[in-house]
Order: C-alpha cells, then sequence, then structure tokens
C-alpha cells in the first residue's frame, strides 16, 4: 500500500505519524509542504478527499491564523497557499483514504497493519498493546 504524508518534521504530532507508519513497515512518501508549498488545487483536492473545509484544516495555533477568524474559505485557502504553515499537519493519504491525522493513532485508520507493540505516542500514551491490537 502506498502512504504519502504531508509532513512537518518541526511538529511532534507529524513525527510520531511518520515513526507509526515506518514501524509498521511502509516506506511512505514524504512531503515536507513548508519546504514545497501548496497549490490552491492541491489544498482544495486534499480538504475535498478529507471532508474538510479550508478553516477546518487551518493550523489554529498559528498567529496568523487568529487574523483569519472572520475571514471567508477563499480567502483562508489563498492565505494557506501564501503561507504554508496555516495548514494543520499531517494528512495522510493511502488507498484507504485521506485523514487529518491529529491525533497522530488517526493513522492507524488508514493502514493495514500496525507497528508491533507496545507503542506510544509523543507523550508516552500507549496507542498499540504488546498485542499489536490498537488502544482506546
Amino acid at each position: 500500500m502506498d502512504v504519502v504524508i504531508h509532513h512537518n518534521p518541526a511538529c511532534g504530532t507529524s513525527r510520531n505519524v511518520l515513526k507509526i507508519v515506518e514501524a509498521a513497515g511502509y516506506r511512505p512518501h514524504v512531503i515536507e509542504y513548508l519546504e514545497t508549498g501548496w497549490t490552491r488545487a492541491q489544498l482544495l483536492g486534499l480538504f475535498a478527499a478529507a471532508g474538510l473545509s479550508p478553516r477546518q484544516a487551518m493550523r489554529t495555533k498559528n498567529a496568523k491564523a487568529q487574523a483569519l477568524a472572520e475571514a471567508d474559505d477563499e480567502t483562508i485557502l489563498a492565505a494557506m497557499v501564501a503561507d504554508p504553515a496555516l495548514v494543520e499537519r499531517p494528512f495522510v493519504c493511502t488507498a484507504k483514504g485521506v485523514r487529518l491525522c491529529r491525533p497522530s493513532e488517526t493513522v492507524l485508520d488508514l493502514i493495514d497493519s500496525a507497528p508491533p507493540g507496545p507503542f506510544a505516542k509523543e507523550d508516552g500514551q500507549p496507542i498499540v498493546d504488546a498485542q499489536g491490537r490498537r488502544i482506546g
């Protein structure tokens, strides 16, 4: 199964999602979107596939996002193209679908096998038990 992750290496959740995917035996195609940027069409396709609006996919912890609190989706989308950091992360795409993988264990819904357990999130919270079963 092909796995694509739109990744920010500075983000703990994004790093953990990548770690989960790799530990499960996949070799994901990693797109560091802060370097490559986005096009309007890419974002529209990604958000549509994930069932999200630009507002729902906006990283609200970003100070610039607060200035967009009253903006419409077109304005938010244009801002995301201009500043890729406004897009929440990580987005993961597989044959099973596209999801914004926050919390990081959301990625388990998109892959066929979990990593060998036990496996924990970046904060130490367990997500896969010793038998390889998802917790929670």
